[in-house]
């Protein structure tokens, strides 16, 4: 869950992060541990597809 919009999260395992569609963010995965802060988020490019 998102912590901002608390919508559903999509696992990119590539990338080895969480996606956000509504938010259009991207939470790493460090560790094995997701990080759930929006200061650590990545926001997606525009060009980006989820």
């Amino acid at each position: 869950m998102c912590p901002v919009c608390k919508g559903p999260l999509i696992y990119k395992k590539g990338q080895n992060e969480l996606i956000c569609r509504a938010d259009r963010l991207a939470y790493p995965i460090r560790d094995d541990i997701p990080v759930m802060l929006e200061p650590e988020a990545r926001p997606l490019a525009a060009d980006e597809t989820v």
